[in-house]
């Protein structure tokens, strides 16, 4: 799987490129003029300036599109585009601006908006070549090679240093088949930095296509050897290996991925096609389905194009199964996380999840399965062991109590070894939300998770920024599941749920384990009447909210009543 290296770092140089003559040096307008000065110095003299409201018209837009560029790279795009924004209208001829918004927009899964700046930006200056690249970027994950190459082939022409440029482009004649003008790239690029990563990890790919599997090998193993954790570089030996025949070696590869990172979907998806050939068909449809379910608006090609072959794959490796209504099967798995080890721990949530499997078994489910305080690999365990059982039920519910937050556009459960001394360690800490849901997917009618966890970030305090999100404190984020998966969060979303006091059960756990028992409540209408009885139990301070929904031509009860 190819994979189209993010351009963001390379963009952001260019929103500054309109700028008044020089002012003395020393002071903090010249240091936010100069695109050549330290990041960091650069950003803080632009935010003082800023903040004094010392600049207008051009100046005003450079220092805008600094902050700009700050809050794009730290994933903050609804920020970013509100700045950037003010930074066009201070001076709507600032293409670099203009270009770096539609990177935010693209970044947000808004491309129609992203395309827009980027026609834009080449409107107001044809031969400024970064825009090209990144409408090129939308059109290869839109399929469109030919559109893709053609953008590249200007980008190159009118920026023949921007590296991107020329790996992109080789990545694109790579896809067409157009291996030696690929490998031709690859060399142009190495002209600008030999030491770049994506070129020995990208034509890794392309060596492997061409049937040069030792030249393949060799490319993907020199970038191991420097960056011995570059799940990039293990990817695409595994995609090498894969291609070559070798599963065993490529198994080996999409392990350590997991291993380093058990939310990556790009290992899953590939290690899915490895199963699907050794023919155990049971773990591929596993694998594939930790790949398949996306929650963000966002994919970069890689993780794109992964998806939709685990997606492909899955719906092919699905039996068709007639359901009996009158003998169906539910399962729950129940977790209660509380005896975190490296913040406070929580008391609740082993109780709540007591309370809430004692309650299932009472309305029926005919397995159930409470585990408490799970560490990050015991919690991935568990869920791929539950994820085996659902494929054979009729019902997977799957409830989780504990801490639980969005980091990086994410929403993450956190098992009780996670340590995050760093925003960015979520992704291989903690668990990602989608591969909850994957558990439950295989279930052939009720897919449900039920989320009490939306409790303030412990880690907060303490833990290393590289991202700056208005959510990354508080609660989950937004999420549109798909179709026939219903969500249910007992607080919403960026907002927090509130802890039993004094012993007592939380108040969503209380309103759920008391209103699952009533008969014929349909599950739509019963989340309603949770929602209604945790807003008024807490006097309105906190409001349960579902997203999605089970299948719409059948009802569903936890009690049918007679």
């Amino acid at each position: 799987m190819l994979r189209v290296v993010p351009v963001t770092l390379v963009i952001l140089a260019a929103c500054v490129s309109i700028a008044a003559a020089e002012p003395p040096p020393g002071d903090d307008l010249a240091t936010c003029r100069d695109r050549q000065a330290e990041a960091q110095a650069r950003a803080t003299a632009c935010d003082n300036l800023l903040n004094a409201d010392r600049v207008t018209g051009k100046d005003k837009s450079v220092a805008l599109g600094v902050r700009g560029n700050t809050l794009v790279n730290k994933r903050d795009y609804d920020g970013a585009i509100e700045v950037l924004s003010s930074a066009i209208a201070a001076d709507p001829d600032n293409v670099g601006v203009i270009n770096l918004r539609g990177v935010a927009y693209e970044r947000k899964g808004q491309d129609d908006l992203a395309m827009a700046d980027y026609n834009l930006a080449i409107q107001k200056r044809a031969n400024y070549g970064v825009p090209y690249s990144n409408r090129a970027t939308i059109q290869l994950r839109r399929g469109a090679l030919q559109s893709a190459l053609d953008d590249l082939n200007v980008a190159v022409k009118y920026a023949p240093k921007f590296l991107l440029g020329w790996t992109n482009r080789a990545r694109v004649r790579t896809l067409m088949k157009d291996f030696d003008g690929a490998l031709g790239d690859f060399a142009e690029a190495e002209k600008i930095d030999p030491t770049a990563p994506q070129i020995a990890g990208n034509r890794c790919i392309t060596y492997g296509l061409m049937g040069k599997y030792d030249q393949a090998v060799a490319d993907c193993d020199g970038l191991i050897q420097r960056q011995p954790k570059n799940q990039f570089a293990l990817n695409n030996r595994g995609d090498v290996y894969l291609m070559k025949g070798d599963l065993d070696a490529a198994f080996k590869d999409y392990n350590m991925v997991l291993q380093l990172n058990p939310n990556n979907v790009r290992a899953h998806s590939a290690r899915g096609q490895v199963f699907e050939q050794k023919h155990d068909l049971a773990q591929a449809r596993a694998d594939y389905r930790s790949a398949a379910y996306a929650l963000s608006q966002f994919d970069d090609l890689d993780v794109a194009r992964a998806r939709a072959k685990a997606q492909e794959r899955l719906a092919a490796l699905t039996p068709q199964t007639p359901v009996i209504a009158s003998n169906a099967r539910r399962i729950a798995l129940v977790i209660g996380n509380g005896a975190y080890k490296n913040v406070h721990a929580l008391d609740n949530p082993p109780r709540d999840s007591k309370l809430i499997a004692n309650v299932l078994r009472d309305v029926g489910f005919q397995t159930v399965t409470i585990a408490n305080d799970l560490t990050r690999d015991k919690f991935f365990e568990t869920l791929r062991a539950f994820a085996a059982e659902a494929e054979k039920a009729d019902w997977a519910v799957v409830y989780y109590a504990g801490h639980g937050f969005e980091i990086g556009g994410v929403n993450y459960l956190v098992p009780v070894d996670t340590k995050l001394a760093a925003d960015k360690d979520a992704e291989t800490e903690a668990v990602a939300l989608e591969q909850v849901i994957a558990a439950v997917g295989g279930a052939r009618k009720l897919r449900l998770v039920i989320l009490d966890a939306c409790r303030d970030n412990p880690f907060a305090p303490t833990m290393q920024r590289t991202l700056s999100l208005k959510l990354v404190d508080k609660g989950f984020s937004n999420i549109e599941p798909g179709a026939g998966f219903m969500v249910v969060y007992a607080a919403k979303h960026g907002e927090t749920a509130i802890d039993g006091d004094g012993g007592a059960d939380s108040p969503f756990a209380t309103a759920l384990a008391r209103d699952i028992k009533e008969p014929r409540v349909e599950i739509r209408k019963l989340f309603d009447i949770v929602r209604d009885d945790v807003w008024s139990a807490t006097r309105h301070e906190q409001q349960p909210f579902t997203y999605g929904s089970p299948p719409g031509r059948e009802d569903f009860y936890f009690v049918a009543g007679k």
